[in-house]
């Protein structure tokens, strides 16, 4: 026994080479999975098809020397030396993704990638903004940190600059608009302001109760107590949000967004180290840090729920408080859903930069909200508790996406069998959605109604876990046409596992249901002026809709919809809205890029591409933004722009892109109905379709065994040619 163990261990790899010889039968093979041999295999006697088992009629094998594996094997071992010297050293902590350190040189692949994420690399990615300040970090999940990785396969150099954010209110502006006299309006304004922000806000996020805040309101004016810091705080946020959504603009502050002023007084007076907190100054935080995306201050709306969570840790809102300590259950119900309001803004702003969750699910302890009787004093002072426990279960999700999906931790979990986990998590959650909370397409004003923004946050959710597959897939289609310049996109696919193929449709589906549902919403004047949601979600989408115009499981006529999703953020950015303006100028250079790509690979030009086939998806998920609020209906007039209540803009061309009932794209030249005529531009998208495709439900089914296998056949993106890597920009 040892003298036969001795004798394989002194093989030479030539020798072990030809001692693996693995025949698979035809099933096996063009699914990409491993076989077992023998006739019928184990997977084939496992789904009924042992009849159907055919092997190749003979076996391909590939003869090399010894002494070019001997040189392959020493040149790999000299690349992972070089790598491990070069690592602590300051140029490569700015450059691509390298091998991990803490694999040992004789691991198989397969463990390898099991244990690290193979779409990003092993250092952070900073950009360097400004020479005299501290690079700035940048999150691969930030749907900004997308569009230059998307850039960088456009112009084939992964040295493309990621592109500033320059469009947000400064420190100085808003110092300049607290330094005058901010005084409280009048008792008539200010009940006008603060129905607007509860109108707008309520419906959506619990970060007060209403009854009591208009009566706080009532009181305060009736014994002029001006003076109280928290009340002052608490009301000049629901200020600046009453004047957003009901204002054009305020050229005194200096910003161009309404409700500055009353933002920058608020934030001024606001205490940023209590050492005892109240549900108030919760409260306030929560409007701050969201009012502060209206001002496209990522950073400052991280912060500030961070201080959140802190100040709530300290006073135990992560637990259940006992009855015989707090017994009027408004106030206990309250406290409950300012907790779980925290909870969603953590999970989804960290999202949005692609920054770690500030708090693990292991250390809450607490209820999801609930209703509470009386039926009328519920409804006085709360909103749907279903809408809010369907809001916290999908920020769950959307924070173990950002960690699974993005993150470089280590997990024992291949990258496959990771998504699928969170798409099945996304499933139940289709699943177990009430049904009041569902979108009818047959219901004219859906998309007037709060829970679209539910929807439009599923969708985000479903292409933050999906895009990096889709990208990995342009790469491969990429690849495909430059090796066979003709046909790629009829022998691309064949070449291309299908979860891989799944998952680019679930990311299409989603993308142009998003983007239709917002289309709507446009179109009808119901997109408030100045939120950042609507503008962030359209922005993701257009993304996703301009690869799939390369893609086999794309269609060529989605890049009608990218360039509308261009023109609506180009108005958006016209009228104000500073994300707009962000998203608009990202959306600009991607346009520059797909050009320059489009016409390089013209017939005429350096190097030949057929065009994508034109196939359909009936894949995808429905999200939406977290701001939607109703507007009134716009009128168009004779310039040709949108005019209503508070938008104002040219009129994209919306007659040359549209979707028909089965979520394809149509073009309207060809005969179908004008959209703008129509209420239903999400027509036939429904929240189901994201998994009810055979394909799907096949990739949710399938074993950890198999999806195991897949992983390393697939090879994802290996260390060389890694589009998820960091980058030195000057």
């Amino acid at each position: 026994m040892n003298r036969r163990r001795h004798s394989r261990t002194s093989d030479s790899p030539g020798e072990v080479l030809k001692r693996r010889k693995i025949v698979a039968c035809e099933r096996c093979h063009s699914h990409k999975i491993k076989c077992s041999g023998g006739q019928p295999c184990t997977k084939c006697r496992a789904v009924g098809c042992a009849d159907d088992c055919r092997y190749p009629a003979r076996d391909r094998q590939v003869k090399v020397s010894e002494s070019y594996l001997e040189q392959v094997l020493a040149e790999n071992r000299r690349l992972k030396e070089q790598s491990n010297s070069s690592a602590n050293t300051p140029e490569a902590s700015q450059g691509d993704g390298s091998t991990d350190p803490d694999r040992s040189e004789g691991a198989p692949e397969e463990e390898s990638t099991s244990i690290r994420n193979p779409l990003i690399g092993d250092r952070a990615w900073f950009h360097a903004y400004d020479p005299a300040a501290p690079p700035i970090f940048i999150g691969e999940a930030a749907c900004t940190a997308f569009a230059t990785r998307f850039r960088q396969f456009l112009t084939g150099s992964s040295a493309t600059a990621h592109i500033r954010r320059t469009q947000y209110v400064k420190e100085e502006v808003i110092a300049e608009a607290n330094a005058g006299e901010i005084q409280w309006p009048s008792l008539q304004q200010a009940r006008l302001l603060v129905k607007i922000a509860l109108r707008q806000i309520s419906s959506i996020y619990h970060v007060l109760l209403r009854k009591s805040t208009l009566e706080k309101l009532e009181e305060t004016y009736r014994t002029g107590d001006f003076e109280s810091t928290v009340n002052q705080c608490k009301f000049f946020a629901l200020f600046a949000f009453g004047e957003a959504y009901s204002m054009r603009s305020e050229p005194s502050s200096g910003s161009r967004v309404p409700g500055t002023s009353y933002f920058s007084r608020s934030l001024s007076l606001v205490q940023v180290l209590p050492e005892r907190t109240s549900i108030t100054h919760l409260e306030t935080l929560l409007l701050l840090s969201l009012f502060s995306y209206y001002l496209n201050r990522r950073h400052s709306a991280y912060v500030l729920i961070g201080s959140a969570i802190r100040l709530g840790l300290c006073i135990g809102l992560n637990h259940n408080i006992p009855e015989s300590q707090l017994i009027d259950p408004v106030e206990r119900q309250h406290r409950v859903r300012i907790w779980w309001t925290i909870y969603i803004f953590d999970r989804m702003w960290s999202s949005k930069m692609g920054l770690p969750s500030q708090i693990s699910d292991d250390d809450i302890h607490l209820d999801l909200p609930s209703s509470i009787s009386p039926t009328h004093l519920y409804e006085e002072q709360f909103s749907d508790a279903e809408y809010l426990r369907a809001n916290i279960k999908l920020a769950r999700i959307v924070g173990d996406t950002t960690a699974q999906v993005y993150s470089r931790r280590k997990y024992n979990e291949t990258f496959l069998q990771r998504v699928q986990k969170l798409l099945k998590a996304l499933k139940g959650w289709v699943d177990t959605l009430p049904e009041h909370l569902r979108l009818n397409v047959d219901e004219p004003e859906m998309s007037q109604k709060h829970f679209t923004s539910l929807h439009l946050a599923f969708n985000q959710c479903v292409i933050l876990a999906t895009r990096p597959t889709l990208l990995h897939l342009l790469k491969l289609n990429d690849d495909h046409a430059r090796d066979s310049n003709t046909g790629a996109n009829s022998t691309s696919r064949e070449n291309i596992s299908q979860p891989v193929l799944t998952l680019g449709e679930a990311c299409i589906h989603a993308a142009r249901h998003s983007h239709s549902i917002i289309l709507t919403k446009w179109i009808n004047g119901w997109i408030p002026v100045f939120g950042y949601f609507h503008a962030h979600y359209l922005f993701s989408s257009s993304l996703v809709l301009a690869m799939s115009t390369f893609v086999p499981i794309g269609s060529p006529a989605d890049l009608g919809a990218f360039e509308t999703g261009l023109e609506v953020l180009s108005s958006m950015s016209e009228n104000g809205n500073l994300a707009a303006s962000e998203f608009y100028h990202n959306l600009k250079q991607v346009k520059h890029c797909l050009d320059r790509y489009r016409t390089e690979r013209q017939p005429d030009g350096p190097q030949t591409r057929a065009p994508p086939a034109a196939a359909t998806t009936g894949i995808g998920g429905t999200a939406l933004p977290l701001s939607s609020a109703p507007m009134a209906p716009p009128s168009t007039t004779s310039a040709g722009r949108v005019a209503s209540g508070s938008v104002t803009g040219p009129v994209p061309d919306f007659m040359s892109t549209g979707y028909n009932q089965l979520g394809a794209v149509t073009g309207h030249h060809q005969g179908q109905e004008d959209p703008l005529a129509t209420h239903d531009l999400a027509g036939g998208f429904t929240t189901e379709m994201a998994f009810m495709e055979p394909t799907m439900q096949d990739f949710l089914a399938q074993s950890d065994l198999d999806l195991g296998l897949l992983h390393p056949v697939e090879a994802f993106m290996n260390d060389a040619e890694n589009l998820y890597s960091g980058h030195e920009f000057s």
